[in-house]
């Protein structure tokens, strides 16, 4: 796959609103065993915007979905997940300027680019129990097999493994930031779903490329 146009990056997000509806009661259960029980909603009403608006205004250029995507989940997403997932959209619509067609290396350097503008926002890093435990290793997978020559379906692939591992190590860890922290040693035990949500985001985009792949064969 050469890389990512609007229309594949726009299944991307309407692959991910999908996975949200269906993982949206999981998300609120994981939520209100250390937060406000409110990320699935939060997120679901978000996601469903987000796609509400890619029919209404169909973005011209990668940047301008990401743009749009990012000033949607600010307005609808509650809470912290709402300004940090729409920091990550916009941060990735600074990153890829005027290109029409996002190559994996551009790919890639704009996911890195909005994911550092997430953690620089929510001041957080790995460990604290966050959705960034499951976007840092997915980016260092990601990079690490476009390195070795894979092609953006099997580095995302790689990518959305890191980040479900990344998901599942955030049970075991006291959280350092958000309400969560709030709970101190209680909040051992339970997955994060900052962490669930940003899983799905990784695996609805390798799922975005294989069906791409798959219409192509």
């Amino acid at each position: 796959m050469a890389g990512l146009d609007v229309d594949g990056l726009e299944r991307w997000l309407r692959i991910y609103a999908a996975s949200v509806a269906e993982h949206q009661e999981e998300l609120t259960s994981l939520d209100a065993a250390i937060g406000d029980a409110d990320h699935g909603a939060n997120m679901h009403r978000g996601m469903a915007a987000v796609v509400d608006g890619l029919a209404a205004t169909p973005p011209a250029d990668p940047a301008a979905l990401f743009k749009q995507t990012g000033m949607v989940l600010i307005r609808t997403v509650g809470g912290t997940s709402g300004p940090l997932y729409g920091t990550l959209f916009l941060r990735m619509a600074s990153a890829v300027g005027g290109e029409t067609t996002l190559g994996p290396e551009t790919f890639a350097k704009a996911l890195r680019a909005g994911v550092e503008g997430l953690v620089a926002r929510g001041k957080t890093e790995l460990g604290d129990k966050t959705l960034y435990d499951a976007l840092g290793p997915a980016l260092d997978a990601l990079d690490a097999s476009l390195g070795d020559g894979e092609p953006l379906r099997a580095a995302l692939r790689a990518a959305s493994r890191a980040a479900d591992a990344g998901r599942d190590a955030t049970t075991p860890m006291t959280a350092r930031k958000g309400r969560a922290s709030y709970l101190g040693e209680r909040s051992v035990g339970h997955q994060d779903p900052g962490a669930t949500s940003a899983a799905l985001l990784v695996a609805a985009a390798a799922s975005a490329t294989d069906e791409a792949a798959a219409e192509g064969a």
